[in-house]
């Protein structure tokens, strides 16, 4: 970026190539001095991150502050990540294709917990970011630390947990699509690791939840069925686990999908009758993409028999489409 025509103070930070915690201070004042996060002051900050490599522990959150304020509040639809400003966001991190610092992979998730609503592109750029770190064991998820790639630690499923809550924000109270789509790969690709058990955890809730938000249930929020359980600590093999999973965790999903008189009665108080629930089975749709996306990589995984057992235990109705799998966990 050239700062040539930038105010002197900032030109002098990216020729010296660190940024200290006075030039943070006054980077604060600059920007934030008219209360307006300007285009040409997000785009300035963005070229200081690349410029300067030593940065004071401060930098990271004026950056995602500062940058966050400018995409959700000053950026229109105020509120709103809209489409066209979450590719500006995604081509600023990624110029050479991929995210190349923390701090960038910091201000997406800012950017996703403070916005009422962001495009599904935006957080399933972020879980990509993710898959990456773990299976090549490169990117601000690897670095630093000391990855196996192709194990999906505990560390980096806290952070798939952190930016799934992020998004959900205003209409994404359930797992979308395109979050189950990713977490699909993820799960395919570290088939045959030693991954920690949060990970069977938190894929088969965020599945869980995918699939019965398309099948009319009222669900919880995100936080409440993907919360983490104290259980996971207790390790004592893969039989005990799923177990504890099916008789603990998992099943607690099913009673946070409220489906009573009270939840009508909420509903049409509140003029959102559209939520109210109305049959509980996975339709063929659903059961197509489970089928299709179980099936894809020739491999029928822990986690998957899981699922599948969920959805055997507690659907009333099974579509015809997922016997072949309920008969291959039975």
């Amino acid at each position: 970026m050239n700062f040539s025509a930038g105010p002197e103070s900032v030109r002098k930070i990216a020729e010296q190539g660190t940024i200290s915690k006075d030039d943070v201070l006054a980077l604060r004042r600059e920007v934030f001095g008219d209360g307006v996060v300007a285009e040409q002051e997000a785009e300035m900050l963005f070229g200081l991150n690349e410029a300067c490599k030593a940065q004071d522990e401060m930098w990271g959150e004026f950056f995602a502050e500062a940058l966050t304020d400018y995409l959700v509040n000053q950026a229109e639809p105020e509120g709103y990540v809209s489409e066209s400003n979450a590719k500006w966001l995604m081509k600023q991190v990624a110029r050479d294709g991929v995210v190349d610092t923390q701090t960038e992979l910091d201000l997406i998730v800012s950017v996703l917990d403070k916005a009422q609503s962001s495009p599904e592109s935006l957080v399933a750029f972020a879980l990509e970011e993710v898959k990456r770190g773990v299976l090549e064991g490169e990117g601000p998820v690897g670095r630093g630390r000391d990855l196996s790639p192709g194990i999906v630690g505990e560390a980096e499923v806290e952070l798939l947990r952190k930016i799934l809550y992020a998004f959900g924000g205003d209409g994404n109270i359930a797992i979308t699509k395109a979050e189950a789509e990713v977490l699909f790969d993820l799960n395919d690709a570290t088939v045959e690791a030693d991954n920690h058990p949060s990970w069977s955890d938190l894929f088969v809730k965020a599945v869980a939840n995918f699939l019965m938000a398309t099948s009319d249930y009222m669900v919880p929020t995100r936080q409440e069925a993907l919360r983490r359980e104290d259980w996971l600590e207790e390790r004592d093999g893969i039989g005990g686990f799923m177990s504890k999973m099916l008789s603990g965790g998992l099943k607690g999903i099913w009673h946070a999908y409220k489906r009573d008189e009270d939840v009508e009665r909420y509903a049409r108080l509140f003029g959102r009758e559209n939520m109210i629930p109305h049959n509980e089975r996975i339709t063929g749709v659903e059961a197509d993409w489970l089928v299709n996306r179980i099936g894809r990589d020739g491999t029928f995984h822990e986690n998957e028999k899981a699922l599948i057992t969920f959805i055997k235990e507690e659907s009333p109705d099974i579509h015809p489409t997922l016997l072949p799998l309920i008969e291959r966990v039975a």
